[in-house]
């Protein structure tokens, strides 16, 4: 039987027309492109390397090292997508506008296995942590984010002891904190000082 949250998401699923490797040319038009974008999905790969480095940098507060990056672009321990613009001038038509990145966990392991209900005698009992998630500006508000997010969800709901995907947002992430709940994600925990970024910040612990 599947869990919950894996039917639901499969039931969704269904009813909408996004498809890994299949052209997304997007409804909506971001002004500050200058032509309808179509948008695909890909795993990354080595050459996303630099980009990928110069969005993180661009997107998140904190500085990410180079085996972070390494591990990402050669598949070590991580699961990757990229987001590109097939319709993108001047040869970058390849080249990452999104990505999200993945770690498969135990369960038993994890910080959240007290909040889980599973059978501790099941040592196999996996979870997805979503790692990073971004966006590059000029093409936010297209549904990328959604769409990499549900890339993440039915990998986790290809793997049949995969309990739950989760991932932390700090506090002050508005629009992340909008579209994690919009897409079913529930706030279990405030871990408060959890990043230290000119102030102490608390980070929200989201499960779906």
């Amino acid at each position: 039987m599947l869990h919950k949250w894996k039917q639901e998401f499969l039931y969704n699923f269904k009813s909408i027309t996004y498809f890994l490797g299949i052209n997304d040319t997007s409804l909506m038009v971001n002004p500050r492109i200058q032509h309808r974008p179509t948008i695909c999905y890909r795993p990354i790969k080595p050459s996303d390397l630099e980009t990928l480095e110069r969005i993180h940098s661009d997107v998140f507060p904190i500085r990410y090292e180079s085996e972070f990056f390494q591990s990402v672009v050669n598949g070590c321990d991580v699961v990757s997508w990229a987001a590109v613009d097939r319709s993108r001038p001047d040869g970058q038509s390849d080249e990452l506008i999104g990505f999200v990145t993945a770690r498969i966990i135990l369960a038993k392991d994890s910080e959240i296995a007290d909040l889980l209900r599973y059978d501790s005698s099941r040592v196999d009992q996996t979870l997805v942590y979503i790692l990073t998630l971004g966006v590059v500006d000029a093409y936010r508000n297209l549904g990328i984010a959604t769409a990499l997010i549900r890339e993440v969800i039915k990998y986790a709901s290809s793997i049949p002891v995969c309990r739950a995907v989760y991932l932390h947002v700090i506090s002050y992430n508005n629009p992340a904190i909008h579209l994690y709940t919009k897409m079913s994600f529930n706030c279990i925990r405030r871990l408060h000082g959890f990043y230290l970024i000119n102030e102490s910040w608390s980070q929200l612990l989201f499960v779906a």
